[in-house]
């Protein structure tokens, strides 16, 4: 790193294209959540090109075609996985049903890029590594709170570069605003959309273990609540969880849906990172109070106490090293066990949450 960024530290360089036009060819199935735009320009701006897009309904094919004017549409699923120059399928369907999304992708030969949560069940995880371990295909997981927010990225950088010494305690929160009545019906199915810990509370697990360098962890104790919303009791408004990590690391989260409508964005979401010789907060995307936009990170330690504003700065090398992953088959942007091992641990902090307010069985 050099040394001309506020401080001791300054973000790497601006990723930039991997690949040129046609080289890697990607396609978009499954539109029930927006993040499938973010994804798929994420690829995009990786060089991708994005050749077809298919979901049952008109109304979201037609506000994707919107989005990018170029890209073909797609009878069916099948004409997409027939394809032979797709190389990915990215697809964000409703929760429950991406693992068999991705497993169809994979039988055809393909990877697969979903949005987090990646799966619901135990069940359905068995039957993703059996797949990925049988086949070798990726079965990758846009957990955007980290991949695709640039204080995540440039923590990490910090982190790598000794900034903060041993990583010994994360602890993040993941509000977000309900705004009840532009939700599909699914969205308040627990069995459709797993529960706050599963959906949610994947990005933060995901980021305890990333941070810590954990290859596994233990749910300590994990809650759930419907503290508000009683005309959706299949609905988690509220959960926490501890874990401890494998290197000896402890994690604390939380993840709501209690964002005020009078905050400037959809969450505050933050990230504290704890280490031996100093301390990293991420405002992810605002700085309560100010009008100063997202990308806000505050570094302490033995040399310096830092305000970075990284907007715009650090860019997200994710999808460029996803990229190439697929074409050389190697796991530079995110290891098949961890992206999944993050699944697991989010599942099992759901199943053993305790219920503080229990809702009456339906």
């Amino acid at each position: 790193m050099s040394t001309a960024f506020g401080g001791t530290y300054s973000p790497d360089a601006m990723p930039a294209p991997v690949v040129g036009p046609g080289e890697f060819v990607i396609a978009a199935v499954g539109l029930d959540h927006g993040h499938i735009y973010g994804m798929c320009e994420g690829l995009i701006g990786a060089g991708a090109t994005l050749k077809w897009v298919y979901d049952p309904d008109p109304a979201k094919v037609e506000q994707f075609v919107q989005r990018f004017g170029d890209v073909r549409v797609a009878r069916s699923e099948q004409e997409v996985l027939d394809d032979d120059a797709v190389h990915l399928v990215a697809g964000a369907a409703v929760t429950s049903e991406r693992a068999a999304l991705g497993l169809r992708v994979i039988a055809a030969g393909k990877d697969y890029f979903t949005d987090k949560a990646p799966l619901t069940t135990l069940d359905q995880l068995a039957a993703v590594r059996e797949a990925t371990a049988t086949t070798g295909r990726k079965y990758a997981v846009y957990y955007s709170e980290r991949i695709h927010v640039e204080t995540a990225v440039f923590a990490s950088q910090l982190i790598e570069a000794g900034a903060i010494g041993r990583v010994v305690q994360v602890m993040g929160t993941g509000p977000h605003r309900l705004s009840a009545g532009s939700r599909p019906a699914w969205f308040f199915e627990k069995e459709k959309y797993g529960g706050i810990l599963c959906d949610i509370g994947s990005h933060q697990i995901e980021q305890i273990l990333h941070y810590t360098g954990a290859s596994d962890a233990t749910v300590v104790r994990s809650q759930i609540a419907n503290y508000a919303n009683p005309d959706h009791p299949g609905l988690d408004d509220f959960g926490d969880a501890m874990l401890t990590t494998d290197t000896g690391a402890t994690g604390y989260f939380r993840c709501d849906w209690f964002t005020p409508d009078g905050l400037q964005t959809w969450g505050d979401g933050r990230t504290f990172i704890l280490g031996t010789e100093g301390f990293i907060e991420q405002r992810k995307y605002m700085n309560l109070g100010t009008q100063d936009g997202p990308g806000h990170l505050f570094l302490a330690n033995g040399e310096e106490e830092t305000h970075f504003d990284v907007h715009g700065k650090v860019g997200y090398p994710y999808f460029g090293q996803l990229v190439l992953d697929c074409l050389e088959r190697t796991e530079n942007a995110m290891t098949q066990e961890h992206a999944l091992k993050a699944a697991e641990l989010a599942v099992r902090a759901q199943l053993q949450a305790e219920d503080l307010l229990p809702r009456p069985s339906r």
